[in-house]
């Protein structure tokens, strides 16, 4: 199935690795243009270099905070010079540290993750939109969390700033959908990437357990039985980011392999 992704032109966050990363490389592998957007130089231009060598096609990228507004404008910038525009923007952030509510007690931290997890999204999705609006053509991609929907323990200021995004993804939805743009959130269940690792290694650590003991439990309430791929994942996101999913907007989509209970 050719998704018409060829040529399209992709800006995605926070994929030096993980779901960010495994997103990238998947829009290459479809023949996209991609710009990719982390803090962590080495890993980022090793993946970047990764995806050129193996996909051939034309790969940026650059580093820096997703928190700093004025980063972000300068990466969107920048990526529209050198590709014409951005057709594709996929939003995801690093996750906060893990940590129960009543542990949170500094007003400033969670200032600064609404920074990084809410405002950066809503501001560098503003900023794409006139582009989008002229080739009546885009996709805002917000890469959020099951906790959106089913809270997770010990994931307090995840649980709450990915839950704000989802009102705005909606709304937005609603505002652009006759302008050709979709706009949705693909929420992961257990997917198997190195944030995964260390949530249970700290898990463990607090429980005095083991981190296989934490991970066998885990297993116990997926009903596949395993974890889910960053390639699996991917995939969905690079479906939602093609032609063939131009009537799909508003949407909440679940990566999750039946683990959220709820309808």
């Amino acid at each position: 199935m050719d998704l018409g992704l060829k040529g399209k032109r992709a800006l995605i966050l926070a994929s030096a690795g993980g779901l960010g990363g495994g997103v990238a490389e998947t829009l290459a592998a479809e023949g996209a243009r991609v710009a990719l957007f982390d803090f962590d130089r080495d890993k980022l231009a090793a993946h970047a270099a990764h995806l050129a060598t193996t996909y051939g096609g034309d790969v940026e990228f650059f580093v820096g905070d997703i928190g700093d507004l004025d980063r972000l404008e300068e990466v969107r910038a920048e990526t529209q010079s050198r590709f014409g525009g951005i057709d594709i923007l996929v939003n995801n952030t690093p996750g906060p540290r893990p940590g129960p509510l009543q542990g949170v007690t500094d007003p400033d931290v969670w200032r600064k993750q609404f920074e990084v997890m809410v405002l950066s999204i809503i501001e560098l999705s503003r900023r794409v939109l006139p582009g989008m609006k002229e080739r009546h053509w885009g996709r805002i991609l917000t890469l959020a969390s099951s906790s959106v929907i089913q809270p997770i323990p010990h994931l307090t200021i995840s649980n709450v700033l990915r839950s704000a995004l989802v009102g705005w993804s909606k709304t937005l939805a609603g505002e652009l959908a006759a302008d050709g743009i979709t706009v949705n959130m693909v929420v992961p269940g257990r997917i198997h990437t190195d944030r995964v690792d260390q949530i249970d290694a700290g898990i463990a650590a607090k429980a005095g357990k083991t981190v296989d003991e934490i991970r066998v439990e885990s297993l116990k309430l997926l009903p596949m039985g395993r974890f889910g791929t960053v390639d699996e994942f991917a995939s969905v996101v690079a479906f939602l980011a093609g032609e063939r999913a131009s009537y799909v907007s508003g949407s909440m989509v679940r990566v999750d392999g039946a683990m959220i209970r709820s309808v």
